[in-house]
């Protein structure tokens, strides 16, 4: 017996296989949890994350170099005491300079108020 089929819908029968078995191979390659896509934006996060990361133990080691310096040598300790936290070894005086006058006349009044206060007790 021959197939009395219409070559309209042979055609139509092909093209319908044809995206069907182009939308299984699309479904492959981009579908699930991870496509193509997906591992191409995950490999540019791990590159950022490998560079933070050397950045990271570049200032661990600077960190771990600063902390042996200041474990084992007393003038680079009593200089970051002096420089970042304003202290002075032994009696030593320190002075400052104010250049703005309108800080300049609040320090005089506050002088000259103490010196008054320390004249009348």
């Amino acid at each position: 017996m021959a197939r009395s089929s219409k070559p309209g819908r042979v055609l139509i029968r092909r093209l319908a296989w044809g995206a069907g078995t182009l939308f299984v191979l699309w479904g492959a390659v981009e579908g699930g949890e991870y496509g193509s896509s997906d591992l191409l934006t995950q490999r540019e996060e791990k590159a950022q994350l490998e560079s933070d990361l050397a950045l990271l133990r570049d200032t661990v080691a600077t960190l771990d170099a600063t902390l042996k310096r200041v474990s084992t040598d007393d003038f680079t300790l009593e200089r970051i005491a002096r420089e970042e936290h304003g202290l002075v070894k032994g009696e030593k005086e320190l002075l400052y300079w104010i250049d703005d006058p309108e800080a300049k006349a609040r320090a005089d009044s506050v002088r000259a108020a103490a010196d008054s206060g320390q004249s009348s007790s």
